[in-house]
């Protein structure tokens, strides 16, 4: 008896020196001095300090064989250098791909996860928005991949914030709604564990502040509120589903309780100064003349304008539709500008990464080159000394057409890299001109009734249109330009009629005529002629040409030709316009792509260059008369068979 007393004591010793230490009693489940120094580290992320702290929680976690203690220390690890000014993105990639494999090999899929939401974090706040939604693609791809049901709704939850920042409501809704069904249909305990209270709320404020649907998922959030954060958000959403319905007692109630939660973070920075407004709306009080530079966010406004069209104050109700709309047209510009420059940006390092490699390499093989000819060297002898002076010489001769090549394709390069900046730029205006004027016209025509005569708004109208055919054009040239690029530009070829394309072309480009210029259609065969081509490839370049002819040409008249004489067993188009014309020195410059003469004209630069492929490919070509005076006159030939 006394033997197996003694011999489970020493097993129960034994035990307790080779298992790792129990997880004590705090939120993380690891041991509790592991605990104390991971609370001491944390308190000094992105302080001096931090690391050495950080130290002893992964000796701590080494020493009592706490994996989870483990991971934490590169979770903070993490942590610290995305909060460390002027810290180089490389070395926050690198520690996010060491979290993510710590966290894979010990088993902790939440920290694994975990690193694509801080990282994202870290190049979110430095504006590479880009960069940023990249990370989140990757993460939802390896968790679809994998089955994982923590990592698909941690994704959901990313993208539908990343949306919700930016005012986009319908593809926040889409993914606040596939994250409620994950959390409703998973069986993930650390999804279980997570209150799915906000997601309703977040899904209820992606609609319309007065449709039925709001009050729906208002009410499942407060079906399943877990904490007073919950409660007072519940609490302030109901306030404002009331005072929109017009139930100014129960708005009262649900506002009191509401403001009397002592809990800032939970009743938000605006909601107290749109209950302010509310209030004054509801007691008649409002004065819209003094008041009327109240700002408040997007969502709180919306509010405010329902509130106001419940109470007939439609001038109050109508300035907040106008201000709600101009705000989101603001924050679209401002982000479609930082995606250029990011984009722009991303692009130079890529060509200068590229350069680099290609020079590494070429440093390698001229490496492997000279220790070859080393070991022959020193096998052959003075036998092969002759063979050896050789090989160096035919050696020197090619690094020379190798050193000539790269100097080529650094100049194409370098050119390929103006043109693109070039482009870059010439978009950014060209983008902003319509945009600038499609918005201040659509804002004019928004104004009450009786401000502008009929004839005013029908102008404003024309002004709207033309500028959004502006803006088709320009996304027209660039959408051929890279169907061109991908070999995805066909032509099909059938029976057509040589006048009618014309007409065509003429009516596509004649609204785009300077006052007081002509547009005339001067045919030298009789007509109607017939034709087997691709009419719609024709008219594009006609029209092209055309339009070409209506920027430049401020008075006098544009002419369209079409002739079987001037080039013998062709079909000659000829565009002649009568404005300041185009220097003989620059008749085929102005074909390449970007190339623009007067970079006062609007336009990509991509016309000229669209119209001689695609007659390139129809068996034609297009070229610039230099003998023409007088303005300019392009020409354009098709074969007749």
């Amino acid at each position: 008896m006394r033997n197996s007393i003694s011999t489970l004591c020493t097993l129960f010793c034994l035990a307790a020196f080779l298992l790792p230490a129990r997880a004590q009693n705090n939120p993380y489940g690891i041991d509790d001095d592991c605990y104390r120094h991971l609370m001491a580290a944390d308190r000094l992320v992105g302080k001096e300090g931090f690391a050495e702290q950080n130290d002893s929680l992964l000796q701590a976690a080494l020493a009592k064989k706490d994996t989870k203690a483990e991971t934490l220390y590169y979770v903070e690890h993490l942590r610290n250098l995305t909060a460390t000014p002027d810290v180089e993105d490389l070395q926050v990639l690198a520690a996010y791909d060491l979290l993510k494999q710590v966290a894979r090999d010990l088993g902790y899929e939440q920290y694994f996860y975990q690193s694509y939401q801080t990282t994202k974090n870290y190049f979110f706040n430095k504006g590479q928005r880009i960069k940023a939604m990249e990370l989140i693609q990757e993460m939802q791809r390896t968790a679809a991949a994998e089955g994982s049901d923590y990592g698909m709704w941690v994704s959901e939850k990313e993208l539908a914030s990343f949306y919700q920042i930016f005012g986009a409501g319908s593809f926040t809704r889409e993914h606040l709604r596939e994250l409620i069904r994950i959390h409703e249909s998973s069986d993930d305990p650390t999804i279980r564990r997570q209150s799915i209270c906000q997601s309703y709320l977040d899904y209820a404020a992606s609609f319309a502040p007065d449709i039925d649907s709001v009050k729906i998922y208002v009410d499942k959030a407060w079906a399943c509120a877990r904490n007073a954060t919950d409660t007072v958000r519940c609490n302030r959403d109901y306030a404002k589903i009331a005072a929109i319905a017009g139930d100014a007692a129960t708005y009262r109630r649900y506002r009191d309780a509401c403001l009397g939660s002592g809990n800032p973070q939970a009743i938000g920075r605006y909601t107290p100064a749109m209950f302010e407004v509310i209030d004054q709306l509801l007691a008649g009080t409002y004065d819209y003349e003094s008041k009327k530079a109240i700002r408040l966010p997007a969502e709180n406004a919306r509010v405010v304008g329902c509130v106001a069209e419940t109470l007939g104050r439609h001038l109050v109700a109508e300035s907040v539709k106008d201000y709600c709309l101009v705000t989101r047209e603001n924050d679209t510009g401002r982000l479609l500008e930082m995606n250029l420059t990011e984009m722009d940006a991303r692009y130079g390092n890529y060509m200068l990464e590229a350069s680099l490699a290609e020079k590494s390499r070429q440093v390698e093989r001229n490496t492997r080159w000279i220790m070859a000819l080393v070991a022959i060297l020193l096998l052959a002898g003075l036998l092969f000394m002759y063979f050896r002076f050789r090989a160096q010489k035919k050696t020197l001769e090619k690094d020379k057409r190798m050193i000539a090549d790269l100097r080529a394709a650094n100049e194409k390069a370098r050119i390929a890299d103006e043109a693109k900046t070039r482009f870059l730029q010439n978009m950014t205006h060209e983008l902003r001109t319509p945009l600038n004027a499609i918005t201040g016209f659509s804002q004019l025509l928004a104004l009450p009734d009786g401000m502008f005569p009929a004839e005013e708004k029908e102008e404003f109208s024309q002004h709207i249109i033309n500028n959004t055919n502006m803006l088709t054009m320009l996304m027209d040239d660039i959408m051929h330009t890279s169907a061109m690029d991908a070999g995805g530009y066909k032509v099909t070829v059938g029976e057509s009629e040589c006048g009618q394309i014309c007409r065509n072309a003429i009516s596509n480009s004649e609204h785009r005529l300077q006052p007081g210029v002509e547009l005339k259609f001067l045919p030298e065969m009789d007509l109607p002629f017939p034709l087997r081509t691709d009419p719609l490839r024709v008219q594009q370049i006609l029209t092209n040409l055309l339009t070409n002819a209506c920027k430049h040409t401020a008075s006098g008249e544009i002419r369209l030709g079409c002739s079987l004489k001037e080039t013998p067993g062709m079909l000659t188009f000829s565009v002649e316009d009568t404005g300041p014309g185009i220097p003989a020195d620059q008749a085929e410059r102005i074909f390449e792509r970007f190339v623009k003469l007067n970079e006062f004209v609007q336009g990509t630069g991509l016309g000229l260059s669209i119209c001689r492929e695609i007659a390139g490919k129809l068996g034609g070509r297009v070229w610039l008369d230099t003998a023409y005076a007088g303005g300019a006159r392009f020409l354009f030939t098709l074969p007749l068979e």
